[in-house]
């Protein structure tokens, strides 16, 4: 019972030849090479028209500093003081630096924790300007932190 329906017909491939074989692997190898061509190929130059990238300058405590002022200027008083805790971590024996964070402090309005940067300063050298100064000017404004400070 055939219902009507012939089976497929198949077309019979002729077998691999010792000469097919060359020319089906030709494409293959040159493919193969190419690609191990280019994955060991030199980086391109970049165009003439790209600057080279300098590089950055190394941080210094300077820099921290001229930084924490720029961020007071802008208003963010949490980057300044980090940025100038940097700078004291970076040289403790630096004076200015407590001196700058002493000032932070006393433009944030906790002149407790001015005079202490302050003093640490002093402590260090006894006869800097800047910290005199700062003291002088939080004695003035603040009386009654004056008192505290006098042992």
């Amino acid at each position: 019972m055939t219902h009507g329906l012939k089976p497929p017909k198949y077309r019979m491939v002729p077998a691999m030849t010792s000469r097919t074989i060359p020319k089906l692997a030709l494409p293959l190898f040159a493919a193969l090479l190419l690609a191990s061509a280019t994955a060991f190929a030199a980086p391109a130059k970049p165009p003439a028209s790209a600057k080279p990238l300098a590089p950055e300058p190394p941080i210094s405590v300077e820099s921290l500093l001229t930084q924490a002022q720029a961020a007071v200027t802008k208003g963010d008083t949490e980057l300044a003081l980090r940025l100038t805790q940097s700078a004291i971590v970076a040289d403790p024996a630096r004076p200015t630096s407590y001196v700058a964070l002493g000032n932070i402090y006393a433009q944030a309005g906790q002149p407790d924790y001015a005079r202490s940067y302050y003093d640490a300063a002093l402590g260090i050298d006894p006869i800097e300007p800047a910290a005199l100064k700062a003291l002088s000017e939080l004695d003035r404004t603040h009386p009654e932190n004056t008192a505290r400070a006098i042992p």
